[in-house]
C-alpha cells in the first residue's frame, strides 16, 4: 500500500485488510462490533468504500472485533502497520524491553 496522507483512504484500506486477514465477512465484523445485524454488512461495506466514516467509538469497536489496535486502522505506512500488529502481540515485558532498546 502506498503511503496515504488522507486518513479516510488509510482507514478504508486497513479495515478491509484486517477483515480479510481474519477471514470474516462484512456482516460478521459489523455484528461483532455491535451493529444491528440487519445493517451490519451494508455499514461495513460503506466504511470500506469510504461512503461513510465511523465515529471514534465505532472505530474502537471495529478494532476490537478484528483484534487489532485502533492505531493499526490509521497507519499510513505499511511498515508501521506491521510494527503495530507485531508490538501488540508482545507481552508487557517484551514491549518494555523493546522500548528500552529503541530509547538508547
Amino acid at each position: 500500500m502506498p503511503r496515504y496522507d488522507d486518513l479516510r483512504l488509510v482507514f478504508q484500506h486497513r479495515l478491509k485488510t484486517a477483515r480479510e486477514m481474519k477471514e470474516r465477512s462484512q456482516k460478521q465484523v459489523g455484528i461483532d462490533a455491535g451493529l444491528d445485524p440487519f445493517v451490519a454488512s451494508t455499514r461495513i461495506n460503506r466504511y470500506e468504500l469510504g461512503v461513510h466514516q465511523p465515529d471514534l467509538a465505532t472505530v474502537k469497536r471495529l478494532a476490537e472485533a478484528l483484534d487489532v489496535p485502533p492505531a493499526y486502522l490509521f497507519a499510513g505506512d505499511e511498515r508501521l502497520a506491521r510494527m503495530i500488529l507485531a508490538f501488540d502481540k508482545l507481552s508487557a515485558g517484551e514491549k518494555d524491553q523493546l522500548l528500552r532498546r529503541l530509547d538508547t
